[in-house]
């Protein structure tokens, strides 16, 4: 089981296609939303007037994103930008940055409204869930298998089993079981 998956394409335009640019990331946004697990896109850009544009596509998950990475409809909107679009740089992030995505503080204009990311409270609650018994369960073991090693070599070696399996495993299969909770919205009480 895969969660969210967020790719991130730097690619440098002519500047003088700005306008087709917008109207390229506006096409391919309207294709990918077509696809099942489509979760949003946007683009960031560093400054007015850089050749360097940052694409954003947001998927549920790796087999949802392969949907729209291998399809004809994606296949002939890069070819439709052959000549004013060059790709240099493709990033896929779904480990610990992925889990809540907190809002930029440089300049995005979204082509869909991104989602708001849960409280910081519901985000320690869903973190704690899954680090105290994990945590419990390592440090009893390990005292237990290893009670005469140094107390920082077996903290350091908790630790290291510790991170990748909360990383991949336990903490996209926790924030993808408490979704309806994480992300539900305050009702207004006025």
């Amino acid at each position: 089981m895969s969660g969210p998956v967020t790719v991130s394409i730097t690619r440098h335009v002519d500047p003088d296609h700005e306008d087709q640019m917008l109207a390229w990331l506006r096409a391919g946004t309207q294709l990918s939303e077509r696809f099942d697990g489509f979760l949003g896109a946007g683009w960031v850009r560093p400054a007015p007037g850089s050749q360097e544009w940052h694409m954003l596509f947001r998927f549920a998950d790796d087999a949802s994103l392969a949907g729209w990475v291998e399809s004809e409809q994606r296949r002939w909107w890069l070819e439709s930008a052959q000549g004013f679009v060059a790709e240099t740089r493709v990033e896929r992030r779904t480990g610990i940055e992925g889990w809540f995505d907190d809002p930029s503080d440089v300049d995005v204009e979204d082509l869909r409204p991104a989602p708001v990311p849960p409280p910081r409270w519901k985000q320690m609650v869903a973190i704690f869930i899954v680090f105290w018994p994990l945590s419990l369960v390592l440090n009893l073991a390990a005292s237990q298998w290893a009670p005469d090693v140094w107390l920082p070599l077996r903290v350091t070696v908790t630790v290291l089993v510790m991170t990748p399996t909360m990383t991949y495993l336990l903490l996209p299969w926790i924030t993808q079981l408490l979704a309806p909770w994480l992300n539900k919205q305050p009702v207004d009480r006025r």
